[in-house]
């Protein structure tokens, strides 16, 4: 299946600290651990790890 995002996109979101800006760095498709939580991903329904364009912080 394709994704509606892919590496290198730039995207935008509303976080707890309001709207953020960043490019998507991995797509994972598989269950993933992530400080301390397993994310629940699939093919079906992805989870994107983006990297914030004004703090470089990761978010999944």
């Amino acid at each position: 299946m394709s994704h509606a995002f892919k590496v290198g996109d730039h995207v935008r979101w509303n976080s707890e600290a309001g709207h953020v800006t960043g490019h998507i760095i991995k797509v994972h498709v598989r269950d993933t651990p992530y400080k301390g939580h397993m994310h629940r991903c699939s093919e079906d329904d992805p989870q994107y790890e983006i990297r914030s364009d004004r703090t470089g912080h990761i978010a999944l």
